[in-house]
């Protein structure tokens, strides 16, 4: 059964710029490195979720590797960097994982 691990980052809307500018590079960090996990990135319009979230998120063959690509990511010294750059203008930070229904 395959898993989709979803990340909400909600940061302060007043700082969406400086936040999303930050994403940016993340998102360029994943496609110069083979190893990083290739996530989608969204942001809510409408939904459950503020509009001043960024949904990044990824599906693995089970919840073990799902649980890996985190300890990947606190490991990672570039990915570290980024996210000190990028804390300042966070609110909160939720982690889901759902279980793919392949009926």
């Amino acid at each position: 059964m395959s898993i989709t691990m979803r990340i909400m980052q909600q940061f302060d809307p007043t700082h969406e710029n400086e936040f999303m500018e930050l994403e940016k590079k993340f998102a360029e960090l994943e496609r110069a490195r083979p190893d990083y996990p290739k996530g989608t990135r969204m942001q809510p319009i409408s939904a459950a979720e503020p509009c001043n979230t960024l949904i990044w998120q990824n599906e693995f063959p089970d919840i073990e590797s799902a649980y890996k690509v985190l300890d990947f990511f606190s490991g990672d010294h570039s990915h570290e960097a980024l996210l000190k750059k990028q804390l300042p203008y966070f609110r909160q930070v939720k982690i889901e994982f759902y279980k793919n229904l392949d009926y």
